[in-house]
């Protein structure tokens, strides 16, 4: 029979910070989206675009680019269809494997990368980076650290 253990409530402190921590995420999530709609992209679509970019010959297996934006097989054909209907990125039968794709990011879709990424990068930097000093960025950073190796390791668990 399984023992009951009992719940470790947050402390105030600790709900203090987790609730500050969605509130956060849920605003900049919002504003980051908010700054892309002028150019007709979604976050997630900037996010395939930027893996995309930085991947080799700038192509991914369609299974390593839902594993990459944590989305499901399903999902990202989806987004990869409206991405095409907005010519960018491309699907390309994968040669070693009949029953694989490749997304392939367009010239359009690199011009509207190099377009997009300098106001992407400006809003990053108003709404989050500039409102830390190099010092609380540091602690931030050495605090996320281990959240998201943990959260890496649970990926495919059930």
């Amino acid at each position: 029979m399984e023992t009951e253990t009992a719940t470790r409530w947050l402390t105030d402190a600790e709900q203090c910070a987790w609730r500050t921590h969605l509130e956060v995420n849920r605003l900049l999530t919002y504003q980051l989206e908010k700054d892309l709609q002028p150019f007709g992209l979604t976050m997630n679509d900037y996010e395939i675009l930027v893996n995309l970019s930085e991947s080799d010959d700038q192509r991914m297996r369609m299974s390593d680019l839902a594993s990459a934006t944590l989305q499901s097989k399903s999902r990202l054909s989806h987004q990869i269809t409206r991405m095409e209907n907005a010519n960018l990125v491309r699907r390309e039968n994968c040669e070693s494997d009949r029953r694989g794709l490749y997304a392939v990011l367009t010239e359009h879709g690199m011009a509207t990368m190099q377009k997009v990424a300098p106001h992407h990068v400006a809003s990053v930097r108003r709404h989050f980076i500039d409102l830390l000093s190099p010092e609380a960025l540091a602690e931030l950073d050495k605090g996320l650290k281990p959240i998201a190796e943990h959260l890496r390791g649970q990926r495919g668990r059930p």
